[in-house]
């Protein structure tokens, strides 16, 4: 019973982590098995996509086959799969090995928190979804610093290495999860009518700015700095933590002065926290050939604090949006919305990125290497990235837009009546 939640902690750890620590090691990996555009990004893309998309497969596999039983799948299926990327040969390789990554990765979340939900009960749970959140957080933000460093030490497969070898002592540790009586599953199923609650779609939107405006540059600025600054990759994820740090810090700090002080409302946090999405991607568009790095450490911290700031609360004042008993489903439409636009905005960021060094570097094999984040077309690459930074910008503000004008909304909408039962303030 005791290993529930190390065996779960351990093998979700790993996700947020192949999320965000995997494009650090595209310059390495296209120098030794090649830098062709689309494949190399779909080292990233193919977990990511394929993560978003069955995530709602397994969902429905899960509530047939045990929570248990696809939790264990998922695990020795992704731990496979990183063990076959670690010692790939090619891209095309390496690239199928991360699709069948993102489908067990997939499983891995949905039987974390199917497993964590029917295991623990009351205040335990809320301890338990608590270190899950945290884990989560520290996975995601921690993954281009951990990546960096592995491969500073080893090099690109050793961070596939690594991740294959946690997730294998999970699979052991999943030998001793207890059995679980399933649940009625007739209210899991994805029910998007909730998204009529305009105070629960605006909620929905707030992780999809976070995903545009810091899951991007998360993934892809430690390319940026290798290709505009020429940093290595352990010392461009050791910079990270410049935008890292603060998603780490901000969500205790908002949790703590909430207790203390009335005005920081659910919603004052969130629109502070798409202020500083906005104005720290304007600052990232300092980074640029001969700019002192220092330039742009103050940008990412905001861009930290953007996503960093509504971290849990989001999730809280969600399901409190919505009638007790559509809290699962309502659960599973945010984490659809959450995931989703992950990949989404992630696989848009990098296209459009090689897309405009294509037509700045004319040798296609130049293109594809800068692409990567090689150095050598310093000036391409920052021109790309200033045109899809302020794409990012642009993006962010009308979602930002969207989440105001909808909050607005119910306010004065009577079928939304109980979207504050959490607070009391819509404020």
């Amino acid at each position: 019973m005791r290993a529930v939640l190390p065996v779960v902690l351990a093998a979700q750890f790993v996700v947020p982590m192949s999320i965000s620590g995997t494009a650090i090691a595209l310059p390495v990996i296209a120098a030794d098995l090649g830098s062709d555009p689309t494949p190399l990004q779909w080292v990233v893309n193919g977990f990511n996509v394929a993560f978003a998309l069955f995530t709602v497969v397994w969902g429905a596999v899960s509530d047939r086959i045990g929570h248990r039983t696809s939790f264990r799948i998922g695990v020795l299926l992704t731990a496979t799969a990183s063990l076959v990327s670690a010692l790939a040969p090619s891209l095309l390789v390496l690239d199928a090995a991360r699709v069948v990554a993102g489908i067990g990765a997939a499983a891995v979340l949905v039987g974390s928190t199917s497993i964590l939900s029917l295991h623990f009960h009351g205040t335990a749970r809320a301890t338990a979804f608590a270190l899950f959140g945290t884990v989560n957080g520290l996975g995601l933000a921690l993954g281009p610093t951990i990546s960096g460093l592995l491969i500073a030490a080893v090099d690109w497969r050793g961070v596939f290495a690594a991740q294959a070898i946690v997730l294998l002592v999970a699979a052991v540790g999943t030998l001793a999860l207890p059995a679980l009586r399933s649940e009625s599953t007739a209210n899991r199923l994805l029910d998007f009518t909730l998204l009529r609650n305009r105070r629960f779609l605006a909620l929905c939107l707030v992780p999809v700015a976070g995903a545009i405006g810091f899951v991007t540059l998360l993934t892809y600025l430690p390319a940026a700095l290798s290709a505009v600054s020429s940093l290595t990759p352990g010392r461009a994820g050791l910079f990270m933590l410049a935008m890292t740090i603060p998603v780490l810090l901000a969500p205790l700090t908002v949790a703590r002065l909430s207790t203390m002080f009335d005005a920081i409302t659910p919603t004052r946090v969130i629109l502070a926290s798409l202020g500083f999405l906005v104005l720290g991607n304007l600052g990232m568009l300092a980074l640029q050939p001969g700019v002192p790095l220092a330039a742009v450490v103050v940008p990412m911290i905001a861009v930290g604090l953007g996503f960093g700031l509504p971290i849990g609360l989001v999730d809280g004042e969600a399901l409190a949006a919505v009638p007790p008993h559509s809290s699962g489903t309502a659960a599973g439409v945010l984490n659809l919305f959450r995931i989703g636009s992950e990949a989404i905005a992630v696989a848009g960021y990098a296209w459009l990125l090689a897309f405009l060094i294509r037509g700045r570097v004319s040798n296609e094999v130049d293109a594809d290497a800068t692409a990567s984040g090689q150095p050598g077309f310093a000036d391409a690459y920052s021109y790309a990235f200033t045109e899809v930074i302020a794409v990012v910008v642009a993006a962010v503000a009308v979602t930002a837009a969207a989440i105001i004008a909808l909050s607005r909304t119910a306010r004065s909408d009577v079928s939304s009546a109980n979207a504050f039962p959490a607070t009391g303030d819509p404020r």
